[in-house]
């Protein structure tokens, strides 16, 4: 029986391609398996269209693209990658041209997701605007979600934020996707991010958190004690980095000394920020400090 192509058109808007670099570096499954090989048993993905990956380039590559847009429609997952600039029309990023004009991300984007079978927003600039939507936004960036609801495509939307994301929370998410179908309500968060990845709080399952308990805080970097004084914004910040951990499962930010920068959540980086200065704008946040 022949396996199943599940066909991904991915697109990269503003950003700085470290979400891909991320995926790339997954180390079970590697990039190898993910590209060659069954994801899951009988089923294959299918990267049509990658601007980082991609052997072809030019008119061939936007070809191929325009190609599963017309004969998928209905069945390819886009994954965007960065923020969709809008302002001016978009013309801040551009993706290929038609007719010897260059088409703009956000057209690109939107004519893509109407298509598609799902969207996979990638990395914090894909799913809340990011860096390239941080204050004052000359480029009017945002995230993928924004735009559908603004277009009212009626496309269901799986946010992966991180910066970058790490590798296998799209890898569980694509494998959860050719397993069992789209991800319900029940599997995603109210800001449309998987549960299984992002249902507890950095705060909960930090190996600090005794000394948050007792009181104990670091005032300078290197010291021991919890690193909430220096910045840390583990107590509102959703994800499994503190069980992940990273790069193979060697460390994680808050076990190589630094405080976590809060960069799963919607409000990275302005309000997150300064990184390395305790967080003054708690009524805006949510869950408050426990």
């Amino acid at each position: 029986m022949e396996a199943k192509r599940q066909p991904v058109i991915w697109l990269q808007g503003a950003g700085c391609t470290g979400c891909s670099v991320s995926i790339m570096n997954s180390v079970s499954p590697s990039i190898k398996n993910l590209l060659l090989d069954e994801v899951v048993p009988g089923s294959f993905l299918q990267l049509v269209f990658h601007p980082t990956l991609m052997a072809a380039s030019g008119e061939v590559s936007i070809e191929v693209m325009l190609d599963t847009r017309e004969k998928k429609e209905g069945s390819y997952i886009l994954v965007m990658e960065g923020g969709i600039p809008t302002a001016r029309g978009g013309v801040f990023g551009t993706v290929g041209e038609k007719k010897g004009e260059p088409v703009t991300i956000l057209s690109r984007f939107v004519d893509l997701a109407r298509g598609s079978l799902a969207i996979i927003a990638l990395g914090d600039c894909a799913t809340f605007g990011g860096i390239p939507a941080a204050r004052p936004n000359p480029t009017g960036c945002k995230g993928a979600k924004d735009v559908v609801e603004e277009e009212k495509i009626g496309v269901p939307v799986i946010n992966i934020p991180g910066c970058p994301p790490h590798p296998d929370w799209f890898v569980g998410t694509v494998a959860h996707i050719l397993l069992y179908g789209l991800m319900s309500s029940d599997d995603l968060d109210e800001l449309n991010r998987p549960k299984i990845f992002y249902g507890q709080l950095i705060h909960e399952n930090c190996p600090r958190r005794p000394y948050f308990d007792e009181g104990k805080f670091a005032r300078q970097l290197g010291e021991e004690g919890c690193l909430y004084e220096l910045g840390c914004k583990g107590p509102f910040t959703y994800a499994d980095c503190s069980l992940r951990h990273w790069n193979g499962g060697v460390n994680w930010v808050i076990g190589a000394g630094s405080p976590c920068l809060g960069c799963t959540e919607p409000s990275f980086p302005d309000i997150t920020g300064p990184f390395y200065k305790k967080i003054s704008d708690w009524e805006k946040l949510k869950p408050p400090l426990k």
